[in-house]
């Protein structure tokens, strides 16, 4: 009964507008880089380097996640908590759709993964706030930092392979 009554409260129309948002950050970035996945395929990587079919499959999961979270953010009263939930939510979208164009399009890949470690830090501060206004808004994102760990091993494996 509880869960039938949160899915009335649901805005549905900024639910989507909130998943809408990171997933058009996500395609822009993958028709940005999409003709770099040849390089990408010739690279050494490591031990543990999923298939590349597996990424799309992740981030989108990701983005969707991250727009639920921000939309529980936004239609909290609880805001004051965290006045800067807002920002490290578009300064880490910003930096998200960065990475991808350094590390496949420019092939900086030293570069990509100092500027990964600066997602971390945004992605880490962001899960801080959002906790203070919704755990679950904190929560939905835990997976997109322990993915992001994985991929700062990737990256930087990648470096230091190639």
């Amino acid at each position: 009964m509880k869960f039938k009554a949160f899915l009335l409260t649901l805005n549905l129309k900024d639910l989507l507008k909130s998943i809408a948002l990171p997933l058009l950050v996500g395609i822009l970035a993958g028709l940005l880089t999409r003709n770099s996945m040849e390089t990408f395929s010739v690279l050494n990587k490591p031990p543990l380097a999923p298939p590349a079919i597996l990424f799309p499959i992740v981030w989108t999961i990701l983005y969707i996640l991250m727009g639920i979270s921000f939309y529980f953010i936004q239609n909290n009263s609880n805001k004051k908590n965290c006045p800067k939930a807002n920002n490290l939510y578009y300064y880490q979208l910003i930096v998200n759709f960065l990475w991808p164009i350094f590390f496949f399009r420019l092939e900086w890949y030293l570069f990509s993964f100092l500027w990964l470690l600066l997602l971390w830090i945004l992605v880490f501060l962001m899960i801080k706030c959002f906790s203070k206004i919704s755990k679950l808004a904190g929560w939905l994102n835990i997976p997109y930092l322990l993915w992001l760990t994985f991929a700062g091993y990737l990256n930087f494996a990648i470096w230091w392979l190639n």
